[in-house]
């Protein structure tokens, strides 16, 4: 039985093939015929790649030739013949990117939806075509995502403090991001938690006891990450904040002090200003109203809340502080410091081009 000979790559043809056979977003086709190609060029038999690839000899010959006549570009689809399609994409694309008519009583379409309406408007099209025309011009109504624009007189100069202090901060003086994460819930699961198991995901009740809740004072060193965090109280008034901030001080000895905070009402109290005027080494700096994303301590705070506070079981608050202590300490000693990219150049750009776009 004659055997052919090993097909011939193109060069630099294998590696692409290769990528091809194993990426998850190109159409299958393209992948099987990739596959064929490569198993050719290895010197295998036609009908020993046939039954590899799960086609037939004549198909593996078809492929073979046509890669050798055209190389990779001609393992693509043809132009097939027949009817052209009688959807009018552009209409199916118009009535998503408007309101859906408010006797439906809808925030937003569904395909199934959307292919009932233009049905009654005199469009046959299915909801497969409506999601297909979706897929082919990047529109997701089902997704929804938010903005805020800060109002902030003082935005830009506060970006550009704020920043200022991340990217290139005072020589001998220390930087850090303070602020309460607020309302923590200790909460107890009303049975006890099932451990994981293989090929079975930890499991626990869906409803839960409340025993209170606490706040988190916590202060990131910004050149070392470092969290200064030994405060929990219930509340968080002026009075919290000042002891806090004493504390921060304290922890920072006879070194000039930055401080970074957001807008909330207790980080500027006369109180507040009063301790600041009588401790000329401390500035506090504010983020600008509405981004208190540029806070780095918030960091720290969705760290905490995945990793030990939203899966915690506590049967009190004084339980739900000593976790929260053990977790910081432990944090402490692998803790790295988070590195800022964005200058306020760009991110002054970004929200002035996000403001600017036509609604």
């Amino acid at each position: 039985m004659s055997v052919a000979e090993p097909l011939v790559l193109r060069p630099g043809d294998g590696a692409r093939l290769a990528a091809l056979t194993r990426s998850s977003a190109a159409p299958a086709g393209h992948v099987q015929r990739a596959g064929i190609v490569l198993l050719a060029a290895k010197g295998l038999p036609n009908a020993v790649i046939g039954r590899q690839v799960g086609v037939s000899t004549p198909t593996v010959l078809a492929w073979r030739n046509r890669y050798g006549a055209g190389g990779i570009d001609a393992l693509a689809d043809l132009p097939r013949s027949g009817r052209p399609p009688v959807i009018d994409e552009t209409t199916v694309v118009v009535a998503t990117l408007n309101p859906p008519p408010a006797q439906l009583g809808i925030t937003h379409w569904s395909s199934r939806l959307l292919s009932d309406h233009l049905r009654g408007e005199g469009m046959p099209v299915s909801f497969a075509e409506v999601a297909r025309i979706w897929r082919d011009w990047g529109l997701q109504p089902h997704r929804i995502e938010t903005f805020k624009f800060s109002t902030d007189p003082q935005l830009e100069a506060k970006i550009r403090d704020v920043v200022g202090l991340y990217l290139d901060p005072p020589a001998k003086a220390i930087v850090v991001c303070v602020d309460e994460k607020s309302q923590i819930q200790a909460l107890d699961r009303t049975a006890p938690l099932l451990p994981m198991r293989f090929d079975q995901a930890e499991a626990r009740t869906h409803d839960y006891k409340r025993h209170g809740t606490t706040t988190l004072f916590a202060a990131l060193e910004v050149a070392t990450g470092r969290i200064t965090a030994d405060a929990c109280h219930p509340r968080h008034r002026n009075g919290e904040f000042l002891a806090f901030l004493k504390q921060v001080a304290k922890a920072h000895p006879r070194v000039e002090l930055h401080v970074v905070a957001d807008n909330y009402g207790t980080h500027s109290h006369p109180n507040v200003k009063a301790w600041l005027a009588r401790n000329p080494r401390i500035t506090m700096h504010f983020t600008p109203t509405g981004a208190s994303w540029m806070n780095m301590v918030e960091i720290f705070f969705g760290i905490i809340t995945r990793q030990a506070i939203r899966r915690g079981t506590f049967t009190s608050v004084p339980d739900l502080i000593g976790a929260i202590r053990t977790f910081i300490d432990a944090y402490n000693q692998r803790c790295q410091p988070f590195t800022w990219t964005k200058t306020a150049d760009q991110i002054l750009t970004k929200a002035n081009r996000q403001r600017h776009q036509p609604s």
